[in-house]
């Protein structure tokens, strides 16, 4: 099995989390978060989507989705566009809600199909390359996908215990 196969089969591990989870609770359960360092499903998803978003589009050489295809507006969320979200506060984190789930389903879909699809244009011999040269040591392509991925597996497993918090169960 080729790297960028296991690594797509490891995004749709995490998408199937997220979206059990989404659709185990209900609209405000999925909003509420339990306690004021425990983000909610909603961030938890929103932000997973948002680091694929942000960390491939510019491997891909493209204007993230979030902006390009309008997702800014359609979630119009009460935060700046240059705030970082992995850096967020509890109460910056509390204002990323919806009213809708298919909305977060919807741009979770978009971003993964995202980046499996780049993954599945990448051959072996380009994860060496530089692809970051802002960092010491450089990142690689590699450094930068498994990072990336890293996190977005991560904050599924968040996303089961914030689901077992809310529902008690």
């Amino acid at each position: 099995m080729k790297v960028t196969q296991l690594s797509s089969d490891t995004l749709d591990r995490a998408q199937e989390r997220f979206l059990e989870c989404l659709k185990e609770m209900s609209l405000a359960e999925i909003n509420t978060m339990p306690e004021p360092l425990i983000k909610s499903v909603t961030w938890l998803v929103w932000h997973s989507a948002r680091v694929l978003d942000y960390q491939i589009s510019p491997l891909m050489e493209t204007e993230q989705v979030y902006f390009s295809q309008g997702w800014k507006e359609k979630f119009d969320l009460d935060l700046p566009d240059d705030t970082k979200d992995w850096k967020h506060s509890p109460e910056e984190a509390a204002k990323v809600v919806v009213e809708d789930k298919n909305l977060l389903i919807a741009y979770l879909e978009t971003c993964m199909d995202l980046a499996k699809g780049y993954l599945a244009t990448l051959d072996e011999t380009s994860m060496d390359e530089i692809v970051d040269r802002s960092w010491t040591p450089a990142v690689t392509r590699q450094v930068r996908l498994v990072s990336t991925i890293d996190d977005v597996v991560m904050h599924s497993g968040q996303a089961v215990y914030t689901r077992r918090l809310v529902l008690g169960k």
